[in-house]
């Protein structure tokens, strides 16, 4: 009984980080008269206020130990400066009206997590895998030609974030402790950036209306707190339903994308996020094959 109630907590954690994920693009749109820039320092900045209060709270400040060995500090340095990167185009994605693009990326990201697999981890790759590579790679030239540009937002996203995962792998570190260590050494330049702006007059908080102040401070809490429910749901559930579930952020950033902010969708494209999508079940059903085979071995 106690076993099925942790489980079933773990989908509710899944699930509710996975659908903040996706509906998160109508919260950057409220702050889409603030440069992308301001607010990528904002939501670093409050972020780290946020995870310090957690921490007092949990008495658990010595996690800043961890900076003292310099194979770790490096790895965290390395792994906030890609996030940081990939927060921050994902913000210019949705407020310069592209945030099909930015759902495009996040659906490409686990076949380029398997990619990265092959060429740094030396992981051998399935008949299954190998047929979602060739798909996704298909349909991304495919969407490359109808765009009549290449699709960067959307590999860069990608990219970033599969090399964030990779660095984040293998560190081994918990992902609490280390979103806050990340947001601990971009926060001296995300505080110099919003303070300097401040200084000036140019700045969006305390400047333009309670709301946008308001809105600024919470990007630390809705940054976080998907990734706290996140790193909670993935301790409690399979990984094979964990890459089932991954797919609901970026289907939600695109379904609003389309009806709520009225973003072009022809069928060029339609058939071409089909491909992907058949991507993704082939690769999610390697996951799932694999995960049953180890437990068979386990057992």
């Amino acid at each position: 009984m106690e076993n099925s109630r942790h489980t079933a907590l773990g989908y509710i954690y899944a699930l509710q980080a996975f659908f903040a994920w996706g509906v998160l693009p109508i919260f950057w749109k409220l702050l889409s008269h603030v440069p992308a820039l301001e607010i990528l320092a904002h939501r670093i900045f409050w972020s780290f206020v946020f995870l310090a209060i957690l921490l007092l709270w949990q008495k658990k400040f010595q996690i800043f130990k961890l900076l003292r060995q310099k194979k770790t500090r490096n790895s965290l340095l390395l792994s906030s400066l890609l996030i940081g990167a990939n927060w921050g185009l994902f913000i210019y994605a949705i407020n310069s009206n592209q945030i099909i693009e930015a759902s495009l990326g996040y659906y490409i990201n686990p076949i380029v997590n398997v990619i990265l697999g092959i060429i740094v981890l030396n992981e051998k790759l399935d008949k299954l895998k190998l047929a979602a590579l060739l798909i996704a790679s298909i349909s991304v030239i495919y969407l490359t030609i109808d765009y009549g540009k290449f699709p960067g937002i959307a590999l860069f996203l990608a990219v970033l974030f599969g090399l964030y995962g990779l660095v984040k792998k293998t560190s081994g570190i918990p992902a609490i402790p280390a979103l806050t260590i990340e947001t601990f050494l971009l926060t001296p330049l995300a505080g110099i950036f919003i303070f300097y702006e401040m200084w000036n007059g140019s700045g969006a908080l305390f400047n333009i209306s309670p709301d946008i102040d308001f809105f600024l401070i919470v990007t630390g809490i809705v940054t976080t707190l998907p990734l706290y429910w996140f790193a909670k749901g993935a301790q409690r559930i399979p990984l094979s339903a964990l890459g089932f579930m991954q797919y609901l952020g970026p289907s939600l950033m695109l379904i609003i994308g389309v009806l709520l902010y009225d973003e072009p969708f022809h069928q060029k494209q339609i058939l071409a996020f089909g491909l992907i999508w058949c991507a993704l079940m082939l690769y999610s059903i390697s996951m799932l094959r694999n995960t049953r085979k180890l437990k068979k071995k386990i057992y």
